[in-house]
């Protein structure tokens, strides 16, 4: 049986970002980068709502990709 988290990992590794952040956007505990992630999420699923709040669809996504890196990061070194 996979988990989640090995779901979201095999995703990246893929580079399905899109469904990386699906999976990971419903996860409770993702600290400083839920922001970054819960915005990647969104503006793949809701571009036009993104951007009536002002925001960079490219940018958002690029901040979530990043912040599903750098978790992953932080998760492998514990």
């Amino acid at each position: 049986m996979q988990t989640k988290l090995s779901q979201v990992k095999a995703a990246y590794e893929k580079g399905d970002f899109k469904k990386a952040l699906q999976i990971c956007a419903k996860f409770h505990d993702l600290g400083v980068h839920r922001a970054a992630i819960l915005d990647a999420h969104l503006a793949f699923t809701n571009p036009r709502w993104m951007v009536g709040l002002g925001k960079n669809l490219d940018d958002c996504i690029k901040n979530g990709i990043d912040a599903l890196r750098i978790r992953s990061e932080e998760h492998t070194s514990e």
